[in-house]
């Protein structure tokens, strides 16, 4: 009888346990977050592996955007919670858009560096050519165009061809080489050093400050959400922390290699530009005001945006989410 009864409590427990995972399961929140494929992605991929979301009730889902108009009109329309994208394209949704999104962390100044075809060997080389880039009127774009004007290049001088994200630019770069010219980021740098493109340096050495990567958020979905946003910082700053500690630096890299399907050796060349002390990723993705400034700054004088007078940066920031979730680890 001791057996039976054992046994019957036993499957009680059994059924009591089921029954506990059943309804944390139910609890869980699906998170959509919508990237490009690119190396700034690393803490998303290592909070996923690890861990760090799941332990917050949160089912992240990454989906891969083709290109910046893609991105931006699939947040505007909720199709999607989160773009970590080129914090500029906030400004063009809140501007050309009339979009209500917010930026609310930061992330990392991009790595952008200006590719050039073998055969380029000076900025003069570029009159003339064809220079490629994801939305002409954003964000890596301007950076483009400004580097193109501090050595002697006005726009008209070149022609610009909007091709979509970072690797649909590469690929065509290598395919044709009429495509003179473009920003490239991790880890298409690292593949275009070792190809033989030639660099014209990193667009931080030319213009400044800058604050690229950035998750956007539509304002009064972050209000109404702001708990479940809360959470998914705080897994994404875990999920950073943890990549950038050296002791993962191998298991980092491979995590690399495995969501963007790179080879070893460009995989850990991507992690040592990531890992960079100087221009690397910013510390707990911490916020770069005056790159921000940079940013608006380039935005009203290439594109004339505010009648060449850039607008208090804070405006299209809030900030209050990532201090809570600091706050919280």
């Amino acid at each position: 009888m001791r057996t039976h009864f054992r046994g019957i409590g036993a499957a009680l427990a059994g059924l009591a346990a089921m029954a506990l995972g059943t309804g944390a399961e139910a609890a869980e929140t699906t998170f959509r977050v919508n990237v490009f494929p690119i190396l700034s992605n690393l803490a998303i991929y290592a909070a996923q592996a690890q861990g760090f979301f799941a332990k917050r009730g949160l089912k992240v889902a990454i989906e891969v955007t083709p290109s910046s108009q893609a991105q931006r009109d699939g947040l505007a329309k909720g199709s999607f919670e989160i773009a970590h994208t080129a914090v500029d394209n906030a400004v063009a949704m809140v501007e050309l858009a009339k979009v209500d999104v917010v930026i609310v962390m930061g992330g990392d100044n991009g790595l952008n560096e200006l590719y050039v075809q073998p055969d380029i060997r000076s900025y003069a080389d570029l009159r003339g050519k064809t220079v490629v880039v994801d939305a002409p009127n954003t964000a890596y774009a301007l950076l483009l165009y400004k580097m193109l004007q501090l050595n002697g290049l006005r726009k008209g001088e070149y022609v610009v061809k909007s091709l979509g994200a970072t690797r649909l630019r590469f690929e065509a770069m290598r395919k044709d080489k009429t495509y003179s010219a473009s920003m490239l980021v991790p880890p298409y740098t690292v593949s275009a050093e070792r190809e033989g493109f030639r660099s014209f340096g990193p667009a931080v050495r030319a213009v400044g400050p800058y604050q690229a990567i950035g998750a956007v958020v539509l304002r009064p979905w972050a209000q109404a959400n702001a708990d479940t946003l809360v959470r998914y910082i705080q897994g994404y700053l875990e999920g950073l922390r943890w990549a950038m500690n050296p002791a993962n630096k191998g298991e980092a890299a491979a995590l690399v290699a495995q969501q963007l399907k790179l080879n070893p050796d460009v995989a850990a060349g991507s992690y040592e530009a990531a890992a960079d002390p100087v221009n690397g990723f910013a510390k707990d993705a911490r916020f770069d005001l005056e790159g921000f400034k940079n940013v608006l700054k380039l935005r009203a004088e290439i594109e004339g945006q505010w009648g060449g007078t850039p607008p208090p940066p804070e405006q299209y920031i809030d900030l209050s989410y990532y201090g809570r979730a600091l706050a919280g680890l």
